[in-house]
């Protein structure tokens, strides 16, 4: 599919996007525009098939601050194999927004399917842009406290996504993220 866009070629557009190929989640375009010199140059990219009508965001990032009596806080993440990295790898829980759903209510339904924890949301940004050079994927990032002397919060136990993942969910301290004490090792 092609769409043609008629624009002044002294600024800078986007002038065709042409798909290459469609799947599920994501579809490959060829991307025609003019760059700030007036040049009409072509790049290669991904964008989302899975954004709700009337959302400004595909999804969000939850940073998690777990906070405990007689602890430092700590920050919950999740640990889950990507194939297109080839590896596990240490993340925010995260994910899509539901229809009708808002960024609150996705962020703290994304932490409780993928850590178990229940929290309250303190924060949430505007919408952000994390990889424009690639992707229009668009994301909220919101913070949420987790209580964690809450029984629901003692011992806390992740809820296999649609693809059966069983998230594995770690607790770092502030010291260790700031400080780079964090390891790759299994």
């Amino acid at each position: 599919m092609e769409k043609e866009v008629l624009v002044d070629l002294t600024k800078e557009a986007i002038v065709k996007e042409e798909t290459i190929t469609e799947g599920k989640w994501v579809k490959l375009q060829q991307t025609t525009y003019v760059d700030p010199t007036g040049k009409t140059r072509t790049w290669e990219t991904v964008k989302r098939t899975t954004r709700n009508e009337g959302s400004a965001a595909d999804g969000v990032a939850v940073i998690p601050v777990l906070q405990r009596t007689l602890h430092y806080e700590c920050i919950a993440l999740v640990k889950q194999f990507r194939p297109s990295m080839g590896c596990h790898c240490l993340e925010f829980p995260a994910g899509l927004i539901d229809a009708n759903e808002t960024p609150e209510t996705a962020a703290l339904r994304e932490l409780e399917e993928e850590t178990g924890y229940r929290g309250e949301v303190v924060e949430c940004s505007p919408v952000a842009c994390l990889d424009p050079g690639l992707s229009n994927c668009t994301t909220y990032i919101v913070t949420v406290n987790i209580n964690g002397d809450d029984a629901v919060n003692v011992k806390p136990k992740s809820k296999p996504g649609d693809g059966g993942t069983l998230f594995t969910f770690l607790h770092f301290g502030w010291t260790q993220i700031c400080g780079g004490n964090i390891s790759a090792k299994k």
